[in-house]
């Protein structure tokens, strides 16, 4: 939405199973001049290239933007799935990830931040119960952990990574959902795929910056892969 850098994304998913998403690095000055991130998912999803070598493509490039963190996958029914990380902050090469729980907030991949421990303690918690609920409800779990408001504090590591940015909001900020005037959460996405490549795309999104105002939005469709 930022002018000059409109027209990219935090997150998406393409019908060819490509998928990606992007967390800023929270960091207490940005350069104002530095390249759009949100293009970083947007160019992935129309490109050719497989996960890992977009991200090397990217790594390349990482010095000439703001701070953060990209996944990118390629998911497909009959060869398995592939799911690769790079932030700018960390290592110079992606990485291929293995399955299992993964966290990433505005920090480097499963950085051991407490909100960050604590909502993969939430997500897991829904998972171990999810074969035993509806698509419908799950959804709707996996939404409710996405809008906890208890802070998780003291926590020396974000006031560390944030210093003087980060430390007047650091009681709202230290929560898994950010609620804060002016500044928080104002989307929250579940994306499902099961096995036979059947995606549900579920995002609840807040109206004219209204907390009480949401709307939740379907999009179901298989994976041409």
């Amino acid at each position: 939405m930022e002018e000059g850098k409109e027209g990219g994304t935090w997150l998406g998913i393409s019908k060819k199973g490509k998928m990606a998403a992007l967390t800023n690095y929270m960091q207490p000055k940005i350069d104002k001049n530095a390249k759009a991130r949100g293009a970083l998912v947007t160019n992935f999803l129309t490109s050719d290239l497989d996960s890992f070598s977009y991200l090397r493509k990217v790594a390349l490039e990482g010095h000439l933007y703001n701070g953060f963190n990209l996944i990118a996958a390629d998911l497909n029914t009959t060869k398995g799935d592939v799911i690769c990380y790079y932030g700018n902050k960390g290592e110079p090469e992606p990485i291929f990830l293995n399955p299992g729980v993964y966290g990433l907030s505005n920090s480097l991949l499963d950085t051991p931040w407490k909100k960050l421990q604590y909502g993969k303690q939430l997500f897991t918690d829904v998972i171990k119960q999810s074969q035993d609920l509806t698509k419908e409800d799950l959804v709707k779990e996996l939404i409710k952990v996405m809008n906890n408001q208890e802070p998780q504090l003291p926590d020396p590591a974000i006031e560390d990574q944030g210093k003087d940015y980060i430390r007047p909001i650091l009681n709202k900020y230290a929560a898994v959902c950010v609620r804060g005037p002016g500044y928080g959460t104002r989307t929250n996405t579940v994306i499902l795929v099961d096995a036979e490549g059947q995606v549900t795309f579920t995002e609840r999104t807040m109206l004219d910056a209204d907390i009480n105002q949401w709307k939740t939005s379907t999009y179901q469709f298989k994976l041409q892969t």
